[in-house]
């Protein structure tokens, strides 16, 4: 079992775990309502503290399966133990630690199991994304801009897939920074893609860490990529997108960054590329870059953020 794991967090995983009838609870509205122990202890009692659509909907989900938790608790006992096994640790949205700039998007999610460590200068960090079939020219330029973030202190994060997340991930970690890959599996699951275990193994050995939202032993999914993207976006202060087509995963990243309030930044040679980022461009939802200062000028600081993350937790305590 993971130390400091408490009865407070075996609930809220049990409640991430109920099922009735095949329904299950809207698990960003779990992250929302239970930030605090009054927030959980609210929601054990049977309710909601917001009048939203998901509420509506989780609500009888949630009290047809107070009476009985033993099941969803089994479950979790199950997984946890998996992730202790694969030497994992948790955090969630009931602890101090939990990533500053995650808590404060409106569909965080109510956990991360992790390897490696959560430290604070997380908090001035970029996600730097592209297409997994990148051109050389791609690679070359991602793992530019990673040593470039590095050499000014900030964090790199990328989802570990292939193309120009694992050279934005590699670059990183020959220039000696630290780098966060965010997984679109569950952490005790075999790394996704496999030939990446290399990567994943680097990136624990060179001080970085992995993060993933998923139940330990989740293995990938269709809908696991795109939620494993909210996540690379909101643990950030902002995205990098490299090169992308109008299909990728990291255009949807990009639209996701600029829903979240985060900066969405493009490369020139993207957006006089790709009509998808032109109009981003266009309509004041991304940045066009050519040069690193029109990404640093526009980072807050890890201090600014984690005040930021802070006055969350007393407005959601206040019930705002």
């Amino acid at each position: 079992m993971f130390y400091g794991y408490t009865a407070a967090h075996r609930d809220l995983l049990t409640l991430c775990a109920l099922r009735i009838e095949g329904a299950s609870l809207d698990w960003q509205l779990v992250a929302r309502s239970c930030q605090s122990q009054e927030g959980l202890q609210a929601v054990l009692n049977g309710d909601f503290p917001e009048d939203s659509a998901a509420a509506r909907k989780s609500l009888p989900v949630l009290r047809a399966g107070l009476p009985d938790l033993s099941d969803a608790a089994a479950f979790v006992d199950e997984q946890v133990a998996a992730a202790a096994e694969a030497g994992a640790r948790l955090v969630t949205v009931l602890d101090e630690d939990y990533p500053a700039n995650l808590r404060l998007v409106p569909n965080l999610p109510p956990f991360l199991f992790y390897r490696g460590e959560l430290r604070p200068e997380d908090a001035r960090s970029v996600a730097v994304v592209g297409t997994r079939q990148a051109s050389r020219d791609g690679l070359e330029q991602a793992a530019r801009m990673a040593r470039k973030l590095v050499k000014q202190d900030v964090v790199v994060f990328s989802g570990l897939a292939r193309g120009v997340d694992s050279a934005a991930h590699q670059a990183t970690l020959e220039a000696g920074g630290r780098t966060v890959a965010v997984m679109g599996t569950g952490i005790a699951a075999k790394i996704y893609p496999s030939e990446n275990q290399w990567l994943a193994d680097a990136i624990l050995a060179g001080g970085g860490a992995l993060f993933s939202q998923f139940w330990p032993t989740s293995g990938p999914a269709k809908w696991s990529f795109p939620r494993r993207n909210v996540v690379t976006s909101g643990c950030t202060s902002g995205t990098v997108v490299i090169e992308a087509s109008r299909t990728s995963g990291a255009k949807m990243q990009a639209r996701i960054a600029s829903e979240h309030g985060k900066q969405v930044f493009l490369i020139r040679s993207l957006t006089t590329s790709e009509p998808w980022a032109q109009k981003m461009v266009a309509d004041g939802k991304a940045v066009e870059v050519t040069e690193l200062d029109d990404i640093l000028h526009r980072l807050g600081t890890a201090q600014s953020v984690r005040r930021a993350s802070q006055q969350r937790i007393q407005l959601t305590l206040m019930g705002l």
